[in-house]
């Protein structure tokens, strides 16, 4: 059955890459997904909207986002949070397809990595006490960030990229459930009347 869902079909790492290749901004599709995981994750609350200001300066030298690369950041933006607050743990990484090469996918799991420490590091910079576990998964996260380029296409490799990038996802699942913040739920008042 076909995904009938508009804003899943274009929420890929493929299609998103795409749209801000497109608009000639200069930024990872994973990088973008990475960074604004790490504010998620760092406790950004979701009802701010100076996640896009800030993706504004880091990425685009403080200009205003084409509308079609803003329109893609809330809808990422909006996907996470969806995804993370997910009890059945469906948040993902946005990273190629298992098609694409393990170069390609293994350099995309790097930036997005340091993306995530970037965001991260974004909202928690004035914060310093965080526990030794995340104090753990950023250690963790800047050594697989430097992770050489240079693969082979071969079954140990993939192996090694499925394992990285699963330890990556649960461990920013970790990160959400220490620090985040979910949103406000605001209580329905009954009308009298």
């Amino acid at each position: 059955m076909p995904d009938n869902n508009p804003e899943e079909n274009i929420l890929d790492f493929a299609s998103v890459q795409a749209i801000i290749t497109t608009e000639s901004v200069q930024v990872h599709a994973a990088e973008l997904h990475g960074v604004l995981t790490g504010l998620v994750c760092a406790g950004f609350p979701f009802e701010s909207p100076d996640y896009l200001a800030m993706i504004t300066d880091l990425f685009n030298d403080g200009e205003n986002l084409p509308v079609k690369v803003k329109a893609i950041v809330k809808l990422i933006f909006s996907d996470i949070w969806k995804n993370i607050l997910d009890d059945s743990y469906g948040f993902q990484l946005m990273l190629p397809d298992d098609d694409d090469s393990i170069v390609e996918r293994g350099h995309a799991l790097s930036v997005w990595v340091q993306g995530f420490n970037l965001g991260f590091g974004l909202h928690q910079k004035d914060k310093a006490i965080v526990s030794n576990d995340v104090k753990e998964v950023l250690s963790d996260f800047a050594e697989i960030a430097n992770l050489s380029d240079e693969m082979e296409e071969d079954e140990n490799n993939e192996q090694a990229y499925f394992e990285i990038a699963e330890y990556v996802r649960i461990s920013s699942l970790l990160c959400f459930t220490e620090l985040g913040v979910p949103p406000e739920t605001k209580p329905i008042k009954d009308k009298l009347h």
